[in-house]
């Protein structure tokens, strides 16, 4: 596995950050979803799932945070994606209503989370830094659909 020191991921439900943060860096900034978060129960059998279904990739970070990488496609020693794709991470769930998230790459969350708003939808957590990466914040969409948006570091 490439070196994990250049990921962080948010866990909005208990406002705190945990490892897993990939640099979106490479491509020219288009709107599209970055990274994914899936929630589960017993994340070593939901893994299993995955792994057997999809062929991903997917092993569990070291030290105390309890955070699986989930890679759909290959990365480079720095963990920047080398192809087109999506990749993400996976966590225990930490309450039974807690879904998957998608991160949607954004040039400010200042003035997306405006945006957000202006359009009917909500911004449940407001903008938080990770450090060394860039900054993220949660938001609803007019139906109620938990997604996240974020801007790299610049």
């Amino acid at each position: 596995m490439s070196n994990p020191l250049p990921y962080y991921s948010y866990a909005a439900t208990s406002n705190r950050y945990i490892a897993n943060r990939p640099r979106f860096c490479r491509w020219k900034l288009h709107h599209t979803i970055v990274h994914f978060d899936i929630p589960a129960e017993d994340v070593e059998k939901l893994a299993s799932f995955y792994k057997r279904v999809f062929n991903w990739k997917i092993e569990k970070l070291p030290g105390p945070v309890d955070y699986w990488l989930i890679e759909t496609v290959p990365t480079d020693s720095s963990g920047t994606l080398i192809e087109p794709g999506v990749n993400g991470g996976m966590m225990k769930k930490e309450n039974p209503e807690q879904r998957p998230t998608n991160y949607i790459l954004v040039e400010s969350v200042e003035e997306y989370a405006k945006r957000i708003e202006d359009s009917g939808g909500r911004i449940i957590v407001p903008k938080q830094e990770v450090t060394g990466m860039g900054y993220l914040a949660m938001a609803l969409d007019p139906e109620g659909n938990q997604f996240a948006i974020w801007e790299n570091k610049k």
